[in-house]
């Protein structure tokens, strides 16, 4: 049966998506030794506080933008939309709706991996006390965790932002958004060649030049994914209740993050003002291992697989 939300070009025919392990960078396998400095870290620690990055999703095959030789940096000379530039030029939101539309079903089918199913289990074990996540793709919630902060907000609800950044209070699931789009565009075909990691893809600009996009039905304002885009600001009662969660946990774990960008290095230095320990899993270097109590440099996945089962 034909979803409400897959494109009509869609039907009948087979995405073909790149393997999980595509955009993994280059690691060494995890240690016994790694697994058992890890769960001596957590386990006195029942208010741990989780931060997650895009490098735990690439393993469901979401790309990140950083990651060396199969970051979407380094395959590509794409920079991320700019959230003044979506703000000001219909070109630019007629461009991100557009390939947005066609990534969407790719995107909202990906499924949870080890990491997002095993912190789930944690939680309900209470070994951690939440989750706070740079990822906008809703994985956390997908795998059962009931605990999450999504820092940057989530692909899946779509609001109005007005004409000058600031709109009205309506909102629709991107799902019932993307009928909306699927009625509006019913000639569109699949000419992506590769998917980003906030779930648009490349397209053809012929492609991308007669997409139609609605208004606002209530004032007639411009749509926006609840994303914070590069540029923008985290909302302030969401940062609000980051700093609680800080302040009321026991110890930091950061999985799959470089934390290049300063909302999430942000945590790790607030932990370190209230005396909290760290510990970071990535593979490879990030911003805040010279402030970690421990750092693994490991696939999240497998080192997370084994943790706490005898």
């Amino acid at each position: 049966m034909r979803s409400a939300y897959t494109p009509r070009w869609l039907i009948g025919t087979r995405v073909s998506c790149s393997s999980k392990s595509t955009f993994v960078p280059a690691h060494e396998p995890a240690l016994e030794s790694d697994r058992h400095r890890l769960e001596k870290f957590l386990e006195d620690k029942p208010n741990i506080l989780v931060l997650t990055g895009a490098g735990i999703s690439t393993e469901s095959g979401i790309p990140d933008y950083r990651s060396e030789g199969v970051g979407l940096y380094a395959r590509s000379n794409h920079k991320p939309i700019q959230h003044g530039d979506f703000v000001a030029y219909e070109s630019t939101r007629k461009r991100y709706w557009a390939r947005n539309y066609v990534g969407w079903p790719r995107f909202s089918a990906v499924a949870p991996n080890v990491t997002h199913y095993t912190l789930a289990r944690l939680e309900r074990e209470q070994r951690i006390s939440g989750i706070v996540t740079q990822n906008v793709d809703k994985l956390h919630t997908k795998a059962g965790s009931r605990s999450v902060m999504e820092m940057h907000g989530s692909g899946y609800n779509v609001i109005c932002i007005g004409k000058t950044g600031k709109g009205c209070n309506y909102h629709i699931p991107r799902h019932e958004f993307q009928s909306i789009l699927d009625q509006l565009n019913p000639q569109m075909e699949d000419q992506s060649t590769m998917m980003r990691p906030d779930g648009d893809v490349e397209l053809p600009q012929e492609y991308v030049e007669n997409f139609k996009i609605p208004p606002c039905p209530e004032c007639g304002g411009a749509l926006k994914p609840e994303i914070v885009f590069f540029g923008d600001n985290i909302p302030m009662p969401r940062i609000e209740r980051i700093v609680r969660m800080i302040i009321e946990s026991d110890g930091v774990l950061v999985l799959g993050s470089s934390l290049t960008v300063f909302s999430g290095y942000r945590i790790v230095l607030q932990a370190k003002e209230l005396g909290l320990p760290v510990a970071i899993v990535n593979i490879g270097e990030t911003r805040g291992d010279p402030k970690a109590d421990l750092k693994i440099s490991a696939r999240c996945g497998e080192l997370m697989q084994s943790l706490f089962k005898k």
